[in-house]
């Protein structure tokens, strides 16, 4: 099974666990919502990628050298390459796999071969920070088991930090100037675009948050 389709199924997987428990509790389902389901799951399969970033960072590096040889033998892109290899369904959650991911995209950015950057380091600190709130507004957006108050007030902090580390990176990326040896394509398609969710959903987010701390309720979330 290729890399792109183990990470949709992935994803999939995990929004439905939401999707079917809160049609199970709720019998309804918000739009809004399920935006929020496709998030949380993408950023928890992100995460586990970020955790294999610092315990791979060795072989991280020894890939980039692989990654940048083959792109300019070939002119194919590394992302892709990456993004149609194999999954071992024996072993679907091999460190080494997921970790040559960041190999191949250091190819457009080298933050992910130089420990002393903040792209590097911000993606750690997401991968070890994020999964227990993003586990726990999951679970409350679907049933709302906490209070709303306290939803929101967490919400608002952990999408806030979202908004503000993935702005902070796009930021970075071009004060350092790493985007003048790449084509205007490669820095919409591997810089802006995979980025973007990371600042506009979270925006989303934080209007989320606010309502459930002014109305005290999950009304905005479409649960009564």
């Amino acid at each position: 099974m290729p890399v792109w389709l183990f990470s949709v199924l992935f994803i999939v997987a995990l929004t439905l666990i939401g999707v079917l428990t809160r049609l199970n509790y709720h019998a309804d389902l918000d739009a809004l919502y399920v935006v929020f389901a496709v998030f949380f799951s993408t950023n928890l399969m992100i995460s586990y990628w970020e955790i294999c970033l610092f315990h791979k960072r060795d072989y991280i590096e020894q890939r980039s050298t692989h990654w940048r040889a083959r792109h300019e033998e070939s002119g194919r892109s590394p992302i892709v390459e990456f993004l149609l290899a194999k999954v071992s369904l024996a072993r679907p959650l091999s460190p080494t796999l997921w970790a040559d991911a960041w190999g191949a995209y250091s190819v457009y950015d080298e933050s992910y071969v130089d420990r002393g950057t903040f792209g590097f380091n911000c993606d750690i600190a997401n991968g070890y920070f994020t999964p227990v709130p993003t586990l726990v507004l999951y679970a409350t957006f679907t049933v709302g088991f906490l209070p709303a108050v306290v939803a929101g007030i967490l919400a608002a902090m952990l999408f806030w930090q979202w908004v503000y580390v993935s702005t902070v990176y796009v930021v970075s990326f071009f004060v350092a100037k790493r985007h003048q040896r790449l084509r205007p394509g490669e820095v919409f398609g591997f810089i802006v675009v995979p980025d973007s969710p990371w600042v506009l959903i979270p925006l989303l987010g934080i209007y989320v948050a606010i309502r459930l701390i002014v109305d005290g309720d999950y009304t905005v979330l479409g649960l009564m």
